[in-house]
């Protein structure tokens, strides 16, 4: 299209009602079925640019950017126009920004020509997946594509929950030093397109994040981003929890009802099993992590504190006791191995020395609802919690304690599949002694679509509390696997998020519901929701 008509063509549109626009045809195909009602929004602008090569009747309202083909008259019942002149739309909560296009030659001085818009927005698409895409939308007018440019922005503006500011941690060790790498090729781009300042502290040493955010400057910042793998993640959100509950004034070595953090975490899945980021934004993607990230998406998460003879250890999402806690002692001794190998081998080392833990498991179990309506019904105070503590005894291979499903790709439904996010509860899992090949078999399940649960040695319960108590209290030797270096003295090694924590005697496990909120979208919300894709935007 010559310059000069598309020029006149726009003046003649901008600013007409709504109302003069063509009747709404079914979308295109790959066009999101679920259209905003357009009576219902303002309209904003109005006016005429070309899309993909044809020049479109383009509609900014408060809920939505619409566009139809302009095309000549044709008679009624022609197929073809029918065809052209769909309506194709994306919702304003989708773009996360805007930018003007220019081109640029090198004997050119000043900001290049102009070219028009362009809108960089997030796609929802399948498996819980989000992808970053751009919509050119082209007009040669200064004057009207400065309307638009402002209008957007202004639009933006609006979006309060987004990030304008993050504190990002950086762990240049996590799983093949690729950290680094993720963070500088596909997360950091989209953060300044998306016109989010950073602030970029790389780990030096293990604990350096946790010491950093317990003295560091917070007020500036909207949100903490952990780009490493799950032990990275759990001691940034460690330090943030701590960070609030010093930033309250109490005392962190017994903290019986702790404060919510202040600030929102985000996860970059950059290590080698990345249970809290695919738990959270159900599967384990950079590009999604991050559009959650620029888009504010913000999940609230249950977190367990873990203690011993009242005094506080660590927060935590997730922890496995016996087999779970010497494969990772294990492994912690092999770190000159890759991160598959080091599994592989401390998984195979813990089978050949299998043997279980004598211990006793107290626990609070949580009221089913039917359970709850019974009491209601009786007038009895509404709690989800029995009072009534429940003992059991014996030997058992291994425990787990679960407070989000702990998604990962050796457990695709996950480790504890009935539990979610934020339904304050825990998932207390216990293997208790049989045989290596029937354990096996338990173990294999879990990559399978068969319930691992169905074995007569396991047992799975819904609670709120749990105390493990070792009986035996001379505790575990590296040594007993055939290695010469041991744990500290006279203690146990617990599995928590990866890390590992060790415990000489008993450990106590409480849940306190969304203590921290998380950058990421319900998975249950994505799955149900159509993907707001459309033909004329193309991924980056």
């Amino acid at each position: 299209m010559p310059r000069g008509r598309r020029g006149g063509r726009v003046s003649a549109l901008e600013g007409g009602p709504e109302k003069a626009a063509a009747p709404a045809q079914a979308p295109a195909a790959g066009v999101s079925q679920l259209q905003p009602p357009a009576a219902a929004a303002q309209t904003l602008l109005r006016g005429i640019f070309e899309i993909r090569r044809s020049s479109c009747d383009v509609v900014l309202s408060e809920r939505a950017l619409r566009w139809r083909p302009i095309v000549p008259e044709r008679p009624a019942g022609d197929s073809k126009c029918d065809v052209q002149c769909k309506e194709e739309f994306i919702e304003v909560k989708d773009i996360f920004s805007v930018k003007l296009k220019r081109r640029y030659s090198a004997k050119q001085q000043g900001n290049g020509t102009l070219l028009g818009i362009t809108l960089f927005i997030c796609l929802k698409k399948e498996q819980n997946k989000l992808k970053d895409s751009t919509l050119d939308l082209i007009n040669l007018s200064e004057d009207h594509c400065d309307v638009w440019f402002k209008q957007f922005k202004k639009i933006l503006a609006g979006f309060s929950n987004r990030p304008k500011s993050l504190k990002v941690i950086l762990n240049p060790q996590s799983h093949k030093k690729e950290a680094t790498q993720i963070y500088h090729e596909k997360v950091e781009p989209l953060l300044r397109v998306a016109g989010i300042k950073t602030d970029v502290t790389i780990t030096e040493y293990e604990g350096h994040a946790l010491a950093l955010l317990k003295e560091c400057e917070l007020q500036e910042f909207d949100g903490v981003v952990c780009v490493g793998g799950d032990g990275s993640a759990s001691e940034v959100a460690h330090a943030l929890l701590l960070r609030a509950q010093k930033n309250a004034g109490k005392e962190t070595e017994s903290i019986l009802t702790p404060v919510r953090a202040q600030l929102p975490l985000g996860l970059i899945p950059a290590g080698s099993t990345n249970v809290l980021a695919h738990s959270l934004h159900g599967i384990p993607h950079v590009v999604t992590a991050t559009l959650h990230i620029i888009m504010g998406h913000v999940q609230p998460v249950d977190v367990c504190t873990f203690s011993t003879t009242g005094k506080l250890l660590r927060f935590g999402f997730s922890a496995m006791f016996g087999f779970g806690g010497r494969t990772l002692a294990l492994a912690e001794k092999h770190r000159w191995m890759s991160p598959n190998q080091r599994r592989d081998f401390a998984v195979m080392k813990a089978l050949a020395k299998l043997k279980p833990e004598d211990c006793e498991i107290s626990f609070l179990p949580l009221i089913s609802s039917h359970d709850l309506e019974e009491r209601k019904a009786e007038g009895s105070p509404k709690s989800d919690c029995n009072d009534q503590w429940q003992t059991i005894q014996g030997q058992f291979l291994n425990v787990s304690i679960m407070a989000i499903p702990c998604l990962c790709s050796v457990a695709p439904r996950g480790l504890a599949p009935n539990t979610r996010l934020n339904n304050g509860s825990m998932a207390l899992i216990i293997a208790r002694n049989t045989s290596r090949p029937e354990f096996i078999k338990h173990l294999k399940r879990y990559a399978g679509v068969k319930n691992q649960f169905n074995f007569p040695f396991v047992e799975t319960y819904t609670v709120g509390e749990v105390k493990v108590r070792p009986r035996n209290n001379s505790g575990y030797s590296l040594e007993e696997d055939g290695l010469h270096a041991a744990a500290s003295e006279n203690s146990f090694p617990w599995n928590v998020d990866g890390d590992l924590m060790e415990a000489k005697s008993e450990v106590q496990v409480k849940l306190h519901p969304r203590l921290i909120n998380l950058y990421g979208g319900s998975t249950e919300e994505m799955n149900d929701s159509q993907g707001t894709c459309w033909s004329s935007c193309r991924e980056r």
